[in-house]
C-alpha cells in the first residue's frame, strides 16, 4: 500500500512540500473547498489530490502547513474527522507558531485520539536544484513523520519534547525576520533623510556581506510581509516574559503590516526599497511610510 500523506494548504510552502512527496511516489492529499484559482493552481501543478476531510483524516501523516494564524483554526476543523477515524493518523504542526500555540493545538489533536508531532520549517519552499529546506520534528512520535526522509524531505529529528523544534523556528526565524525588518526601516530613514547613498556606499565598503544579504532579502519580503505579520506576533508571545523583547517583535509586526498595505497600494516604501538595494540614487526627502 503506497503512503498517503496530507499536506494543508497548497500554498507556496505547502505545495513545494507536496511536489517533492508526490514525486517519490507518495499520494497527496489536500483540501481545496473554498480556496482561490491560484491555490487550486498550484496543487494541480504538485500533483496533491482534492479531498473530504473524511479523506484527510484516513491519511497515514497529515503534515499542517498554513499561515499561523490558522493552525490551531485547522486543528479544530479536522478534530471530528479525525476523532471518528478508525485508523488514526500522526498530525505534524508544522507552521510557524510558538511552543504555548502548539500546546494548545496538540490537545485538540490528541483530544482526537491522534498522535502529535511538532514541526518548524526552516528554508524556502522545496524545489529542483536547491538546498533541502530542513523541516525539524520534535516529540514522542517524531520518527513517524521522519520516515518522510525516504520521499524527498529533509526531516531532522530534534532529540526533545513537542515545543522544541517550534522554539528552534521562533529563534531563527526573529533573528532572521527580524533583521530583515530591521534593514529595511533602516533603509526608509536614510531615505528619508537624504543619507541612503552613503548608507549603500559604507555598507558595501564596511559590510559587503550584510550589504549583500539585505539586497537580495528585503525584495523578496515584500509579497511575503503580510504572512509574517502572525509569525512575528508568534515570536513576540515566545520571548513574552521579556518585555522590551516581545515589544521589538511586535514592532517588526507592525512595520510589516505597514509594508503589505503598501505593496498592495502606492508601493512608495516598496520602491524605495528596491532602489537602495538595486543601487539606484535615492531623492533627498522621497515620501515613504
Amino acid at each position: 500500500m503506497s503512503l498517503i500523506v496530507a499536506v494543508i494548504s497548497p500554498g507556496a510552502m505547502g505545495s513545494g512540500v507536496a511536489a517533492r512527496l508526490t514525486e517519490h511516489g507518495v499520494e497527496v492529499r489536500t483540501l481545496l473547498a473554498g480556496r482561490s484559482a491560484a491555490s487550486i493552481a498550484r496543487a494541480e501543478q504538485a500533483g496533491m489530490r482534492d479531498a473530504t476531510e473524511r479523506q484527510i483524516a484516513d491519511a497515514d501523516i497529515v503534515l499542517s502547513i498554513v499561515s499561523p494564524e490558522h493552525a490551531l483554526a485547522l486543528a479544530e476543523r479536522l478534530r471530528p474527522a479525525l476523532a471518528a477515524a478508525t485508523r488514526k493518523p500522526v498530525y505534524a504542526d508544522c507552521n510557524a507558531v510558538n511552543p504555548a500555540t502548539v500546546d494548545r493545538i496538540a490537545a485538540v489533536i490528541e483530544g482526537a485520539g491522534c498522535a502529535f508531532v511538532d514541526g518548524g520549517i526552516i528554508g524556502p519552499p522545496p524545489r529542483p536544484g536547491a538546498p533541502a529546506t530542513r523541516i525539524y520534528l520534535s516529540g514522542r512520535e517524531a520518527e513517524r513523520v521522519a520516515v518522510l526522509g525516504r520521499y524527498g524531505l529533509n526531516m531532522p529529528v530534534l532529540p526533545g519534547p513537542v515545543g522544541l523544534a517550534s522554539a528552534l523556528k521562533m529563534s531563527y526565524a526573529g533573528i532572521t525576520k527580524g533583521f530583515n525588518a530591521l534593514g529595511a526601516a533602516m533603509m526608509l530613514a536614510a531615505t528619508r533623510g537624504g543619507t541612503a547613498d552613503l548608507l549603500k556606499h559604507e555598507l558595501a565598503a564596511s559590510q559587503p556581506e550584510l550589504f549583500a544579504w539585505l539586497a537580495r532579502q528585503v525584495p523578496n519580503m515584500y509579497t511575503k510581509a503580510h504572512r509574517w505579520v502572525p509569525e512575528m506576533q508568534e515570536i513576540a508571545g515566545f520571548v513574552g516574559e521579556q518585555t522590551a523583547a516581545r515589544q521589538l517583535f511586535e514592532a517588526a509586526a507592525a512595520f510589516y503590516g505597514e509594508i503589505a498595505v503598501d505593496h498592495a497600494g502606492p508601493q512608495s516604501a516598496t520602491a524605495a526599497l528596491s532602489g537602495f538595494c538595486a543601487g539606484q540614487p535615492a531623492r533627498r526627502g522621497a515620501s515613504v511610510c
